[in-house]
């Protein structure tokens, strides 16, 4: 193996990438360092697969448990699982960067392996990856027209932060982008963020900021190139383009017939699913012999892409008759389904989305270990695409990496807007159903999702919207039209998907798509204006279907309230071993969680089970004071009197000279057992204990005088023998049974 080693000091810490030690049967394995973060991303081709009519890219991000030193908290498997959502995320951003720039007629196995070998939280090992990966295959002899150079901003306090730590992103960032730039002149080539209501300029802001400062990156990967493949050598390989002989032939026969279609029909999806397969059977009748049938099915799609982009260019007319800024038409429906939390349709021209939501206890949030150890969720969005939604059969079940993709988008362009766990302490669950799809479904599930968020009742601070901008452009690409609302059709054959997320005030969320090896940067403020105007027409099309969330939830979702205690009387709700919890939950028919701070949330069916609750837990928390006046029950009778509970688990002794007035001889001649009482708190003392009055309820009180000669009471009023005033069954703070909520 060639050995190669370059490094850099950037943003105060060094990059290094380094071949010769690790993988040595891969086209190129790159050992990548920034800080603490190690990245071993391998590029390997397979060469070419005949029997495959597009690119085989395969791209795969790893993220290893023992890079941050953790073992699976599974009792039963310990081998790391399938990816998590997040990792899944960074390796189709990454892919989105790198698949443009390999040669169009390019269709060999080519497989990227990026492996976090080592984890340093303060070194984003997303950027290194992207990073490594474009070195590598700059570096390798696979075909590729790189570089693709990615940068990672953030935003706080109105100032720009390059490469920012993972909690410097959490914590205080309102921008997480990943932006990348292709070429050594820093064209424009993907962009990948969430963004926290952020004014356009600031997003426009941050990819200048990110190309300003992607300089010193590029000159390390092309360094490192240079040194490896000094000659820039790249193997020959079957170009899967057809030849010049056969895509004339082939236009000879289907130009006019082909140019009438997509130039007369809007519906021209439907129109090409009835006749485009007479156009083949007509192609393969004239050309029978000449020429294989796979090239000239190849031949007739690079023909239609060219024959529908020049149409769109030149009369300013996109296929279905709109022009460039139309929307396609949007209705919409709330409160569809009558037993869930929340419903919401969503219509944009044939694009139909469905989004359900559910509300539920805090203990649904979901539980995610990743090699930065353990977080949970409150919010989440997961979006399906049944074969039916683009009128097709195949295979259902699981969510496959592209439905992963759209969901978290999503997820990302609502989470602004999502009330905070003490504002709304519910976990709160979106799913979509992509019912019918001709583009732009994400986008869909997105505005979707603010018609089911608001019709349960959520209340969220503001709708969001969403749109796909496409881009169609001349045959030498001198010449771009941006196209708002991008339809199915117009995403296969264009050149771009820019998606944009956001409400009335700023962007909540960015994904864009490109098959161009970059854009000129003065196309994206012009992208970015259309795409704000375009979502502004969609958010008052979304508040006419409903205009702000609903004042109450569905009588079908949990009710819900919450309790702040002081900590450290948190034992007192859980009892020894989690009994007094328990039993509130078996008594009230509600599920109670409590966080360290003291925030009990209490969920049931019913207002009044909540209540019942809630007032349980304030009473076995509540400090008890001196003329505070309760309904008691009388739990037992003594000689000396009878104790009285008067808060769950809470007792006091009603000694027998407070019962009447007059001479009392014995407890049991005036009370029974389970006789509710009402009566006056005259007396605490240390270790809780509590003296009750009947007495004191009588104008003119005045506390009799106490004589120890009276069958074991006291003068002081205390008990001899059996010290039972305080009886707080859940005092001592055992906090052995704590984490009922996330038990249960």
């Amino acid at each position: 193996m060639k050995q190669v080693k370059k490094e850099i000091d950037f943003n105060g810490k060094k990059i290094t990438l380094e071949t010769g030690k690790l993988a040595p049967q891969a086209n190129v394995s790159i050992k990548a360092t920034y800080g603490e973060t190690v990245i071993l991303v391998t590029a390997v081709s397979g060469g070419q697969n005949p029997d495959l009519d597009y690119f085989p890219l395969q791209m795969s991000y790893e993220e290893k448990l023992y890079a941050s030193g953790t073992i699976k908290t599974s009792r039963f498997v310990k081998r790391d699982g399938r990816p998590t959502d997040d990792a899944t995320v960074t390796r189709r951003l990454i892919d989105r960067a790198i698949r443009p720039l390999f040669p169009d007629d390019f269709s060999d196995e080519i497989q990227i392996i990026m492996t976090v070998l080592s984890l340093d939280e303060d070194s984003d090992p997303a950027f290194l990856a992207g990073l490594a990966a474009s070195a590598a295959l700059q570096a390798s002899n696979i075909p590729f027209e790189g570089p693709m150079i990615p940068v990672k901003v953030g935003y706080a306090d109105q100032k720009y932060i390059l490469i920012p730590t993972r909690k410097q992103t959490e914590e205080d960032s309102d921008l997480n982008m990943m932006v990348s730039f292709s070429g050594t002149d820093r064209k424009f080539l993907s962009i990948d963020a969430s963004a926290n209501i952020l004014p356009e300029k600031v997003i426009l802001g941050a990819i200048e900021f990110a190309r300003d400062n992607a300089e010193p990156l590029l000159n390390l990967v092309m360094d490192f190139a240079k040194e490896y493949n000094p000659d820039g050598t790249k193997y020959t390989y079957i170009s899967s383009k057809p030849s010049d002989e056969v895509i004339n032939s082939v236009k000879a026969i289907v130009k006019d017939e082909l140019a009438t279609l997509i130039k007369g029909n809007y519906k021209y999806n439907e129109a090409l699913n009835n006749q485009k397969s007479m156009l083949v059977e007509k192609v393969f009748t004239e050309l029978e012999g000449k020429f294989k049938k796979s090239e000239m099915v190849k031949a007739l799609e690079k023909i239609e892409k060219n024959i529908a982009r020049a149409l769109i260019m030149e009369s300013g007319k996109r296929i279905d008759g709109r022009s460039e800024s139309d929307l396609r038409p949007i209705s919409g429906e709330v409160g569809l389904l009558p037993r869930t939390h929340g419903s919401g349709l969503f219509n944009r021209g044939l694009t139909q989305a469905l989004t359900v939501a559910t509300l539920g206890n805090p203990s649904l949030e979901l539980l995610i270990q990743d090699m930065y150890g353990e977080k949970t969720k409150r919010y989440l969005h997961y979006y399906n695409f049944p074969p039916f939604a683009t009128g097709e059969v195949g295979r259902i079940g699981g969510a496959n990496p592209r439905e992963i993709g759209h969901g978290m988008l999503a997820e990302k362009a609502l989470v602004p807007v999502i009330p905070s766990k003490e504002e709304f302490p519910y976990t709160i669950l979106l799913m979509t159903e992509t019912l019918s799809s001709n583009g732009s479904s994400s986008m869909a599930a997105t505005c979707g999702s603010t018609l089911a968020l608001m019709d349960a009742g959520v209340p969220i601070k503001g709708a969001v919207g969403g749109v796909a901008m496409g881009l169609m452009a001349n045959e030498d690409q001198s010449e771009f039209m941006i196209l708002n609302d991008l339809s199915g059709y117009e995403d296969s054959v264009g050149y771009m998907d820019f998606k944009m997320t956001g409400t009335k005030e700023g962007i909540t969320a960015i994904q864009v798509d490109i098959k161009l090896k970059g854009l000129p940067m003065d196309l994206i403020p012009r992208i970015i204006e259309k795409s704000r105007e375009a979502r502004l027409e969609i958010i008052e099309k979304i508040e006419e279907i409903i205009s702000s969330p609903r004042d109450s939830l569905s009588k079908y979702a949990p009710k819900m309230c919450v309790v702040k205690i002081d900590p450290t009387k948190i034992g007192m709700v859980i009892g020894s071993g989690g009994k007094t919890i328990k039993e509130i939950q078996e008594q009230t028919n509600t599920e109670l969680g409590i966080d360290d701070d003291g925030t009990v949330f209490i969920s049931g069916e019913s207002e009044e089970d909540v209540a019942r609750a809630q007032g349980m837990v304030e009473g076995l928390t509540k400090d008890i004071e001196v003329g505070e006046v309760y309904e008691g029950t009388v739990k037992e009778i003594v000689d000396f009197g009878a104790f009285v509970e008067i808060l769950p688990n809470k007792q006091g002794l009603l000694h027998i000279s407070e019962i009447t007035d007059d001479y009392v001889e014995k407890a049991s001649d005036h009370l029974k057992e389970g006789q509710v009482v009402t009566v006056k708190v005259i007396e605490t003392g240390p270790n809780g204990k509590v003296s009750l009055s009947m007495r004191a309820m009588n104008p003119g009180y005045e506390p009799k005088p106490r004589h120890s000669d009276r069958g074991g009471r006291s003068s002081s009023g205390g008990h001899s023998g059996r010290d039972r005033n305080s009886h707080n069954s859940g005092g001592g703070r055992d906090r052995g049974g704590r984490n009922f909520r996330d038990r249960r």
